[in-house]
């Protein structure tokens, strides 16, 4: 038998000896062997950089390498699979988005996978969504912007990346009488050429990846889909600011485990993650410089964020008119 092995059945005797759970003596060593981050998104965008950037903090904390698998594709489902289908033994845990965590139970009538097959462990971030548009369109405003869809009926096109900003352009047209074209998101590369060279002047995404141009006034922020005004666009109004009080589904980032991950790892892992988001270098090189919001509830809370989220978005997709397809 080898050393290694033979401690840890040593310790774990002498664990249950005292009356110990082995797996909090398993936690407080863990982890022992490389983990893996699985993600639900692909390789470049802001959601996997952010991944690598926590795996790269927690390598130096644990001693232990720490492996990013991203498992991009069909709205999070791919990734989301990965995840329930991994081991529940603290070796793999996922940095999933509110897509494939609450959106599709109600998108899609069958899934490989249910909400009970995660452990939440904490809302990692929110990430701020900016309306931009081409300097094509010549319009600096929300009610610029109408003016030009009565007077142009038809011929404007916008593009997101999820059901719960196609609900905001659905409700605007309803407000302002115009009619607004929505055309399918092919990634954020495709939606940032397209509003540069106004084949698709408008859009509303994560703002991160369009700051710079909005910045050198080759697009214009219109409005942010925060609480507050994001860091990275300091002129645009949030839409509460603007009037508009319908309640949105903000897009966030959370860190689960797959169901039945022991609960001592689970709160070591919230631990040590919730340590590195709130060093400020790491805060604000990969949160306050990306203008996301710092979240990091602890499990309970979380679980019963979920909870509340899961009302939300079955509300807002009633209201859509989307059926799960």
């Amino acid at each position: 038998m080898c050393a290694y092995r033979a401690t840890i059945i040593f310790g774990t005797i002498v664990a249950a000896s005292f009356g110990i759970d082995a797996t909090i003596v398993h936690a407080q060593s863990f982890p022992t062997r490389p983990v893996k981050i699985s993600t639900d998104v692909g390789v470049g965008g802001t959601y996997d950089i952010f991944a690598r950037a926590l795996g790269e903090e927690l390598h130096k904390k644990w001693g232990q390498p720490v492996i990013v698998e991203p498992h991009p594709g069909s709205n999070g489902i791919i990734g989301a699979r990965a995840c329930a289908e991994a081991p529940p033994d603290g070796q793999t845990f996922c940095v999933l988005s509110n897509q494939s965590l609450v959106a599709n139970e109600f998108l899609f009538k069958k899934l490989p996978y249910s909400r009970d097959s995660f452990d939440p462990v904490t809302s990692l971030f929110y990430n701020t969504q900016v309306l931009v548009v081409s300097t094509t369109l010549g319009v600096r405003s929300l009610a610029e912007l109408a003016a030009l869809a009565k007077a142009k009926p038809g011929t404007l096109n916008y593009t997101v990346p999820g059901i719960f900003q196609r609900v905001f352009f659905d409700n605007f047209n309803k407000k302002h009488g115009t009619d607004l074209v929505g055309i399918p998101f092919k990634g954020g590369g495709d939606v940032l050429t397209g509003v540069l060279s106004g084949a698709i002047p408008i859009a509303f995404i994560g703002g991160a990846n369009f700051a710079p141009y909005v910045h050198e006034g080759k697009m214009v922020a219109l409005a942010v889909d925060a609480t507050t005004r994001s860091p990275l666009f300091p002129d645009a109004p949030t839409l509460g600011e603007l009037g508009y009080t319908d309640p949105m589904i903000r897009s966030y980032l959370a860190l689960v485990v797959p169901s039945g991950t022991p609960e001592p790892i689970i709160a070591k892992l919230y631990v040590d993650v919730a340590d590195i988001m709130k060093e400020p270098g790491f805060a604000k090189r990969q949160i306050v410089d990306r203008g996301l919001e710092p979240v990091v509830d602890k499990p309970d809370i979380f679980a019963r964020f979920l909870l509340g989220d899961r009302t939300r978005t079955a509300e807002a997709v009633k209201a859509s008119g989307v059926e799960p397809q």
